[in-house]
């Protein structure tokens, strides 16, 4: 399985722990954001855009993990327009209440988890795709 992680730059311990074990159970990190830090120009900007964005397409797997910024959600849009498995992952069920949620996080197609980062590893690790044809 190939996957990709969104989430923001608080987060990039648990991005780094997740990656790092799933590449561990024998998976594709299709892109690592965390390691390229802050843009500070537009030729940089869209770089990393385009890495992000290639990342994101060749993943079988998107996970994004809360909190996420606007890119993350950037992302979560191409993920869903190319069919790719998505994972939403919060250690909890707050962003998932209306007031506080994004309608694209209640699509049939995406997997809403709640629990530790451990839970998350073995559920997407163990998880198979199923086409529907």
């Amino acid at each position: 399985m190939r996957f990709y992680i969104a989430s923001s730059f608080r987060n990039m311990e648990h991005v780094h722990y997740t990656a790092e074990q799933l590449v561990l159970r024998g998976h594709t990190h299709t892109y690592d954001w965390t390691r390229h830090g802050k843009a500070t120009t537009h030729a940089e900007l869209a770089a990393i855009g385009e890495a992000e964005m290639e990342g994101v397409i060749r993943s079988d797997v998107f996970i994004m993990m809360m909190p996420a910024g606007k890119g993350s959600h950037i992302e979560l849009g191409i993920a869903l327009g190319t069919g790719k498995e998505v994972w939403i992952y919060s250690e909890s069920e707050h962003v998932y209440e209306p007031e506080q949620s994004s309608t694209f996080y209640h699509l049939p197609e995406v997997k809403r988890f709640v629990g530790t980062i451990e839970n998350l590893i073995e559920s997407v690790s163990k998880y198979e795709r199923v086409k529907i044809k």
